[in-house]
């Protein structure tokens, strides 16, 4: 079983001149402790049910080439872009830039973008829901059409691009992989089931077991196997929680077919929880085997 790192918040790190070195340790640290792939929000300001919205946030994608400069093996990725905050064209460029810097390291996650705050605070349009969901699905087949040798023109019903041209190509093979987030049952799980590489489910087993099952039925309709997504889902652990903590929810959540968990950077000093509750953990974590699905 594998572990992800979510970096959502930075004021752990003690004001801007502090930012910088908080996020360089911390990846150091994920990477030492063998997590695999570093993940931020996608957020031009703070989530205001984690904390209030003036609290910083950075730009996800400077953030991750960072990030890339830092380290040698961390998966990077956005959990996840929303898809009205770059036009798709530039969103792949962005990512193949980030790809081919890092070594083949870049990941996208995407979704249909939800905080309309932000939207109107910076000016961004904001579209109704329907409209998001047909522009995701559109942003999708732009983003695979880039990553292709199909360098013509698309014509979607939001979109437009004369040419889809993306050179340099990605490093990864044969493309960046894909996770669409977000647990809807009726249009975002139909879009990882017909996309994505990989999913993120949230909430304790019961409720991902129910989100499996939903993905599975989507996958049937399509003709796709639900073997080649990875599910993902945050460990369900205490704020005090620790090692052995950690390793029963990662049974719990692998006994579903889960392969990889997620943990949130926590606390006063994350890289430090990092160390004292992960690091013990990783050996016997790397042990577990997600029952197939």
């Amino acid at each position: 079983m594998h572990l992800d790192l979510h970096v959502s918040r930075f004021d752990w790190a003690g004001g801007p001149p502090g930012i910088g070195p908080g996020v360089a340790r911390l990846a150091r640290t994920a990477e030492a402790v063998g997590v695999r792939t570093l993940s931020f929000m996608d957020h031009f300001f703070q989530m205001e049910q984690a904390a209030p919205a003036e609290d910083p946030m950075l730009e996800g994608y400077t953030a991750l080439g960072f990030v890339a400069a830092l380290t040698q093996r961390l998966r990077l990725r956005l959990l996840v872009t929303g898809v009205t905050y770059r036009h798709p064209g530039l969103l792949a460029k962005i990512v193949t830039t980030l790809d081919v810097l890092s070594g083949g390291r870049a990941e996208l996650g995407l979704g249909a973008a939800w905080y309309e705050r932000e939207h109107k605070g910076l000016g961004v349009p904001f579209p109704p829901l329907g409209v998001r969901f047909e522009q995701l699905e559109e942003a999708l087949q732009i983003c695979l059409q880039m990553w292709s040798d199909i360098n013509g023109p698309f014509n979607g019903k939001h979109f437009q691009l004369a040419e889809t041209l993306c050179s340099p190509a990605p490093v990864s093979s044969p493309r960046p992989r894909i996770m669409i987030g977000g647990g809807g049952e009726r249009k975002t799980l139909r879009l990882v089931a017909q996309y994505a590489d990989a999913c993120n489910l949230f909430g304790p087993p019961d409720t991902v077991a129910h989100k499996i099952d939903v993905l599975r039925g989507h996958c049937g309709a399509l003709g796709r196997d639900i073997r080649d997504i990875e599910i993902t889902a945050f460990a369900q652990v205490g704020a005090d929680g620790g090692a052995d903590d950690v390793l029963r929810s990662a049974e719990a959540f692998a006994a579903l077919g889960v392969a990889t968990v997620m943990t949130s950077a926590a606390g006063v000093d994350p890289a430090a929880t990092l160390e004292s509750v992960y690091g013990p953990a990783m050996e016997r974590l790397g042990s577990i085997q997600p029952r197939p699905l």
